[in-house]
């Protein structure tokens, strides 16, 4: 993660495009990420885009481009939310 670091600290049109570029992540589903993380109460943005990028290398570990069909980006999250709390106590 130290490689992106440098990446939380854009400004938001920036830091959307990176995630555009790098995981063909478009804006509607980069604001639903940002959002979901915000309502589990993840309130500082630098964790948020953390988490965001942690989640986006976690959903395309085996994919070119992530694919998400209906509810399959909120399961996706949940999923992930699920592994992050019980192996790094996030929250």
């Amino acid at each position: 993660m130290e490689n992106y670091r440098h990446i939380f600290n854009l400004p938001d049109l920036k830091f959307s495009q990176f995630c555009e570029r790098k995981f063909s992540l478009n804006k509607g589903i980069y604001n639903t990420i940002d959002n979901w993380f915000y309502t589990k109460g993840i309130t500082n943005i630098l964790d948020r885009r953390e988490l965001m990028v942690q989640f986006m290398i976690f959903c395309c570990s085996s994919e070119t481009k992530v694919k998400f069909g209906p509810g399959g980006l909120t399961k996706k999250l949940e999923i992930f939310w699920d592994y992050q709390t019980d192996t790094l106590q996030v929250h």
